[in-house]
């Protein structure tokens, strides 16, 4: 089977990163962004944007790429590359709108995330560092 496209959105507030607990799917009890699957003919922009939307009613502006990354889950039988998008523009207040797919969304300082990560998330940190999550945490120009 071919490998399927995520996309989870890293939404940063006074420099904390918005994350919810899963249930009910591969990774559950894990920590995670928001995000999904890309659906035919959405750009990961649109699905960022929707995803935050569906999961958290926040309204997500303007968005910049970030990393992406490459993930097994043999327990479920799938494979993902899951594109991280980045914004620090992000209204409203995050609310859990998925009961069945989230335990509930809290903010976290980069260096106090809680555990375990979901993989794609900690897959990040293992790879390219911590300091690599903090320094997306950071507005572009500060």
């Amino acid at each position: 089977m071919s490998p399927q496209i995520g996309v989870g959105v890293l939404i940063f507030r006074a420099g904390k990163l918005l994350l919810g607990q899963r249930r009910g799917s591969h990774g559950a009890g894990t920590w995670s962004t928001p995000g999904g699957h890309l659906e035919y003919g959405e750009t990961p922009d649109d699905c960022a944007r929707r995803e935050a939307a569906e999961e958290t009613g926040l309204r997500i502006g303007s968005l910049k790429n970030g990393p992406f990354v490459s993930n097994l889950f043999p327990e479920a039988g799938k494979h993902y590359i899951t594109l991280l998008m980045v914004t620090h523009d992000a209204s409203g207040e995050a609310q859990r709108l998925e009961p069945e797919k989230c335990a509930g969304w809290q903010w976290f300082a980069p260096e106090a995330l809680p555990a375990p990560l979901f993989a794609p998330l900690q897959s990040i940190i293992t790879r390219d560092g911590l300091a690599a999550l903090q320094a997306l945490a950071q507005p572009a120009g500060q």
